[in-house]
């Protein structure tokens, strides 16, 4: 087990659920991230997809939420960088990092391997099986874009002599942050990227895979230039029971997926409020040092619940 640390809280803003609910007005999600930022969150999270599980465009939002706000943290969880052009993406997010003044964070995935995401992957015209590829060398293109400097490129994107202007905020780009938890995974957060993110395992699991992250980016010379993040789901409630059953409901909604298969692939917890507690602290004393929080149910309430907690674990 490694030192406990005093993570950061971040809260993803419910974009998939105002959709299926048939609310998609962004007002409201603007004035949740607001209300965060009152409570002493840390950061702002906005999820992506196309078809697949439709929902706001992430990089416009965030930039409504980046002018809302003044001191969180705006992240993705997270964005697909296979469906988008790099030089496109690239210009994006220096603009989004302006707007945000050096606030903001990349989460990044190459998305599961299931018949919608293949679909949306085709509609957008990308070939699914090439996603890794094409995230990998698509972000170093933005990387170098992102040094203002004149850019000579041969691979997927030729570029010639292109100069990406502005440049972010945030010098040589915002830091990238990479989702998953098979071992290839692992081995690209440990070797190229700036923050692992994934969505499980438990929290003693998922300390012995941040510590291969560890060994991983040690060993490409890159030592203590890796952070650990989690994204974790939650639905606080006295009756765990009910609790387990809307997880298990809001689960399948929205990957349409059954939720025994879902629940390998991401952490959730369902309990009062004293038990999500002992819960987080798990991830903190396995050296978590920012928790991504979805809830499931009353977001106002749990925004408030977790702030509380927060305080009474020492984490402000």
């Amino acid at each position: 087990m490694t030192t406990s640390t005093v993570p950061r809280i971040g809260y993803l803003l419910p974009t998939r659920e105002r959709i299926m609910a048939g609310r998609p007005e962004t007002g409201p999600l603007l004035a949740l991230a607001e209300k965060a930022e009152g409570l002493g969150y840390d950061s702002i999270w906005i999820g992506d997809s196309l078809l697949a599980k439709p929902r706001h465009d992430p990089i416009t939002l965030m930039a409504a939420v980046a002018a809302r706000t003044e001191r969180v943290s705006i992240g993705s969880a997270v964005l697909l960088p296979a469906l988008r052009n790099p030089v496109v993406l690239a210009q994006q997010l220096a603009t989004l990092d302006r707007i945000a003044e050096g606030r903001l964070i990349l989460g990044v995935g190459i998305a599961a391997d299931v018949p919608s995401i293949h679909a949306e992957f085709e509609a957008a015209g990308v070939p699914f099986e090439k996603r890794v590829g094409r995230m990998l060398e698509g972000l170093r293109l933005c990387r170098a874009l992102w040094s203002g400097e004149p850019v000579d490129w041969e691979g997927r994107w030729p570029v010639r002599q292109g100069t990406l202007a502005p440049t972010p905020h945030t010098a040589g780009g915002p830091p990238i942050w990479v989702g998953g938890t098979v071992r290839a995974s692992r081995e690209r957060a440990g070797r190229h990227f700036d923050g692992w993110f994934p969505t499980g395992p438990e929290p003693e699991r998922w300390g012995e895979q941040w510590r291969e992250v560890q060994e991983i980016a040690a060993a490409a010379g890159r030592a203590g230039a890796v952070g650990a993040a989690i994204y974790l789901t939650l639905a606080i409630d006295e009756d765990a029971r009910a609790g387990d059953a809307r997880i298990d409901a809001y689960l399948e909604g929205y990957y349409g997926a059954p939720a025994a298969l879902l629940r390998k692939h991401q952490s959730v917890f369902a309990g009062p409020p004293e038990a999500a507690a002992g819960w987080l602290k798990r991830y903190a004393d396995e050296g978590a040092e920012h928790l991504m929080l979805r809830f499931v149910g009353d977001h106002e309430r749990m925004l408030e619940t977790v702030a509380a907690l927060r305080g009474e674990l020492g984490w402000t």
